[in-house]
């Protein structure tokens, strides 16, 4: 079973957790991070994206910035924006959108249980993206953004937190995107070990959201292993900060995909390659198309939206490859439109679905051609394929809604 233990939280003081709050650094491109800290200047992006402290000649993944970083989170602590808490606690997390609710408990979890496949992953981590978390970890000395754990369900678990949120919360704000956000802190030994207790019936977790950061929370947690060769296993070096959910309140968005080009063809010709793939074209028009179910498809081109149905044969029920989006990149995307490796191509693009459908359309009239409009993976499909130490196709899943960054803070050290 997974080990989840309790920390001793640096955070916001709670008048000034609404305006400190901020969405996950990766995003964000850097202009974006830049105009949410002109926006509110206590945003958290100031550590998590120091670079928005820089004239933009500063790169990025300058020394320099991982220095802010750390600068601004120790000047932060000392004028009392953040306090320590004196005593290790957990907490209690729910995030409302649009009246739906899901539930986590906010926890430090075990780097060996992510090396000994405790913690279930089902992508791959690209080392050139987890260098600038590592560095950002090992230079600040903190995990400053939650990895975004799921579990299956517990009932048992599912009271306790149902209990602590009849208290008083410690946070209670709505972002600026219409997210509630509620906080609650547990701090009663007693209540602590029943917890620990109930959380002994979780076999595993799964990373829902955080491949990177998790990997990157990881090494760092290696190298300072290597750093203090007596370490016992008590450091806080030895965990990362989390949230851990049930799976039964998750909800996932679809992973929309845009293409610069047709691969040299015209649209009609395009059309023709797509239904010679195995693929049913309706022509909607103007209608915009969001899939209704596993194997449909929307496509937007040349002002128009189709609706495409992968035939039977496309279909499979292996875990990975019948995924509407391996349907997608090994049928269509790949032989068609070449899209080999959509990790490294440079001509495919995603975009979550938390922008809609609008934003297909902005794109193929701004810098692309076409526009896929996904299905959206399952929590189970997710945990299927974790289960099966299987990995997905890249960009599978959107989350909402996001967590935020700078509610808590772990410490390393």
């Amino acid at each position: 079973m997974p080990q989840i233990t309790p920390f001793q939280s640096i955070r916001p003081v709670p008048e000034l957790a609404p305006r400190i709050a901020a969405l996950p650094y990766d995003v964000f491109n850097r202009k974006e991070a830049l105009a949410e800290v002109m926006k509110e200047p206590l945003s958290f992006l100031r550590i998590d994206r120091a670079e928005t402290q820089f004239p933009d000649d500063v790169d990025t993944y300058d020394p320099k910035v991982y220095a802010r970083a750390k600068e601004t989170l120790d000047s932060l602590i000392t004028d009392g924006t953040f306090i320590i808490e004196e005593t290790p606690c957990y907490y209690i997390y729910e995030l409302t959108m649009n009246g739906r609710s899901q539930t986590g408990i906010v926890a430090c979890s075990s780097i060996d249980d992510y090396l000994g496949q405790t913690i279930k992953k089902h992508e791959n981590t690209r080392e050139e993206k987890e260098l600038d978390r590592i560095r950002h970890v090992d230079i600040t000395n903190a995990h400053t953004g939650p990895i975004f754990l799921v579990y299956r369900s517990v009932e048992e678990i599912n009271r306790l937190v149902n209990d602590v949120k009849d208290l008083s919360p410690l946070y209670d704000f709505t972002s600026p995107d219409g997210i509630t956000h509620r906080v609650w802190r547990i701090s009663e030994k007693g209540t602590i070990l029943q917890l620990e207790n109930a959380f002994g019936q979780v076999p595993c977790t799964y990373i829902a959201d955080g491949h990177h950061r998790c990997a990157s929370a990881v090494k760092v947690g290696l190298k300072r292993r290597k750093e203090h060769p007596g370490y016992t296993g008590r450091e806080e070096f030895n965990r990362f900060l989390s949230v851990l959910f049930p799976d039964d309140q998750l909800y996932i968005m679809p992973y929309n995909r845009v293409v610069k080009d047709l691969n040299g063809m015209c649209p009609d010709s395009f059309l023709k390659a797509v239904e010679a793939a195995g693929f049913l074209v309706q022509e909607k028009g103007t209608e915009k198309v969001s899939p209704a179910e596993k194997g449909t498809f929307g496509m937007y081109l040349s002002g128009c939206w189709y609706h495409l149905t992968a035939q039977s044969f496309l279909r499979s029920s292996h875990p990975v490859t019948g995924l509407d989006v391996s349907i997608l990149q090994e049928n269509l995307l790949g032989p068609v439109l070449n899209i080999k490796d959509p990790r490294t191509d440079k001509r495919i693009d995603f975009v979550g679905g938390i922008r809609g459908l609008e934003e297909l359309e902005r794109r193929v009239s701004k810098d692309m051609t076409v526009a896929f409009s996904m299905y959206a993976t399952s929590i189970s499909e997710l945990l299927t394929v974790a289960d099966a130490g299987l990995l997905m196709p890249p960009k599978s899943t959107w989350f909402e809604p996001k967590l935020r960054s700078g509610l808590f803070i772990h410490q390393l050290s």
